[in-house]
């Protein structure tokens, strides 16, 4: 099976990034705005709404406020998925930043080339995004 592991070295505290990580129902607003036009929440499932029209739908599995761990899988979406589970977890990184680790597990790996760029692409709009956030805060 294969796995992307993308390291993202964001400028911002680990409660910051855990905070917005974490905020579930907030990824149009805290981690890929514009990537994500809406996010509905029905208990543990969660619709990502997309600009052209797109969704997914995805299960969180866990949230883990002690190892600031968040679980995930997506369900339904554009892509022909045989399996998909992600997670992200937030490290202190050197005084005031924060490593984020994003890990995706999927099939079939005919798909590693689109999800690498899905990857890239979220990975870099989280980064921006979370660092706007925390110069409003400073």
């Amino acid at each position: 099976m294969p796995t992307i592991r993308k390291e993202i070295l964001i400028d911002a505290p680990p409660e910051l990034v855990w905070d917005a990580v974490s905020d579930v129902g907030a990824v149009h607003h805290r981690l890929v705005p514009g990537y994500t036009l809406d996010t509905r929440m029905d208990g543990h499932e969660r619709t990502l709404i997309f600009p052209q029209g797109g969704m997914a739908r995805e299960l969180i599995l866990s949230i883990d406020d002690e190892h600031r761990r968040l679980a995930y899988a997506l369900v339904e979406g554009r892509m022909p998925l045989l399996h998909h589970h992600a997670t992200f977890q937030v490290f202190p990184h050197e005084s005031t930043g924060t490593k984020l680790v994003w890990i995706t597990d999927f099939l079939p790996e005919q798909l590693a080339g689109e999800i690498q760029a899905r990857v890239d692409r979220g990975a870099q709009v989280m980064k921006a995004t979370i660092e706007a956030e925390a110069r409003q805060d400073s």
